[in-house]
């Protein structure tokens, strides 16, 4: 217990009290008008109730309430709104045979080539957890659409795009991208407009503004050309986006741990 400290923090009309580790990780915080006490850590649940004790009213000190796991998207491993799919649309062990036989792709290999270009930029973005990111995989938005990853750090907050297309040249426009010199896809389009749904559905749970940006990340991909006059959408190659992690003055460390907390919560995403 004697390793938690205790800070009050009063900004956008909230005023909070945090208990967190030497290193800076936040185990809990109260939210003093409502007496609620968020837990982040378990484990610290019996000493945060001490720490806060003196911080609620004589008549009123309830007990921490650690949001449910059904509810808590930190849960997600990379690409798991993909893994999901997979399981609906994957062929039988004779169709997969076939499959192979005629040297034809299912729906299924679209889907796992995914997955695996998910996997790939969580474990990525996961190097940056220790320059004060926080990450979230798969965040389901309604009408079956999902947000691979968000990233959100010292550099503020990012909706990625992850798309797989090993050895392909990628010319990248204003609003579409196109592969291999191949027909325009709406990626940058997407980008924007899931970026934009994120930063409305952090927002109005903070209850104060939270931009947004929207990232384009290609996976495999051996050349990336972008015109530009693209400014607004960041387009970067795979193991690139660690130059992410340097990035400072967005946001301070409480306004991240606030931002995750309202993010990893799947109720705030309905509705988005």
């Amino acid at each position: 217990m004697s390793d938690l400290h205790v800070s009050e923090w009063k900004r956008y009309g909230h005023d909070r009290v945090y208990v967190g580790l030497p290193d800076g990780a936040t185990v809990a915080w109260l939210d003093r008008k409502s007496g609620i006490v968020t837990v982040l850590q378990p484990e610290h649940e019996a000493a945060t109730q001490q720490k806060l004790a003196s911080y609620l009213p004589a008549a009123e000190k309830p007990a921490p309430s650690p949001m449910a796991a059904a509810d808590d998207l930190a849960l997600n491993p990379p690409g798991e709104a993909l893994r999901q799919k997979l399981r609906e649309v994957s062929p039988s062990r004779f169709a997969w045979i076939v499959a192979r036989l005629l040297r034809r792709k299912t729906e299924a290999d679209s889907w796992r080539k995914g997955l695996e270009g998910e996997r790939l930029i969580g474990r990525e973005l996961a190097r940056l957890a220790r320059a004060g990111w926080q990450v979230l995989h798969s965040i389901p938005l309604p009408r079956e659409v999902d947000i691979d990853h968000l990233l959100i750090g010292p550099g503020g907050v990012f909706c990625i795009n992850t798309k797989h297309h090993r050895d392909a040249s990628i010319w990248v426009g204003d609003d579409v991208v196109k592969v291999n010199h191949g027909q325009a896809r709406p990626y940058v389009r997407k980008a924007r407009h899931e970026a934009l749904r994120a930063g409305r559905a952090i927002s109005r749970r903070c209850g104060f503004a939270v931009e947004v940006q929207p990232a384009l990340v290609f996976v495999g991909a051996k050349q990336v050309d972008v015109v530009p006059t693209l400014q607004d959408v960041r387009v970067i190659r795979g193991r690139e986006v660690a130059a992410l992690g340097p990035l400072r003055g967005a946001l301070k460390p409480e306004e991240v741990e606030l931002i995750y907390t309202a993010a990893r919560d799947r109720r705030t995403w309905v509705g988005a």
